[in-house]
């Protein structure tokens, strides 16, 4: 008894969606102004399909790159422009987003002659604080 091989396979499911050059390209162009979800709708193809696109396609995978990269370049161009022109808005993005730059506010909460600081109350002064307030003595039990 011999085994017979079968002549021919048949693949089950949708044919697989690849995308046309002219596509592709339009990724590239795109992935600037678009989100994912938007440029399948673009391409009138769900989701789900130009995600797996995007895994098992380098081409289609580095025109999105490729297209995210130029928007970005040219974002930063304007930016630095504007930075080195005055605009104190667009110095302090550009150094915070590439220098790790950040402000740091530091709030005193002293005062120079120590009337306004912070400070705990021991139980009696809390009692009467409770008191003069008219606050429910059964604060202090908590």
């Amino acid at each position: 008894m011999t085994e017979e091989t079968p002549k021919y396979e048949t693949k089950v499911g949708r044919p697989r969606t690849e995308l046309t050059p002219e596509q592709i390209r339009e990724v590239e162009l795109l992935a600037s102004m678009l989100s994912q979800e938007q440029i399948a709708d673009y391409l009138e193809i769900p989701f789900r399909t130009f995600k797996a696109i995007l895994a098992r396609d380098e081409t289609v995978y580095a025109s999105y790159r490729k297209g995210k990269a130029k928007a970005i370049a040219s974002v930063a161009k304007s930016v630095i422009k504007q930075a080195q022109a005055g605009n104190m808005a667009a110095a302090k993005l550009y150094l915070s987003t590439q220098a790790g730059w950040a402000e740091k506010t530091q709030v005193d909460h002293t005062s120079s002659d120590g009337s306004m600081s912070p400070r705990m109350l021991n139980e009696e002064e809390l009692k009467k604080e409770i008191e003069r307030r008219g606050l429910p003595s059964a604060l202090l039990d908590e």
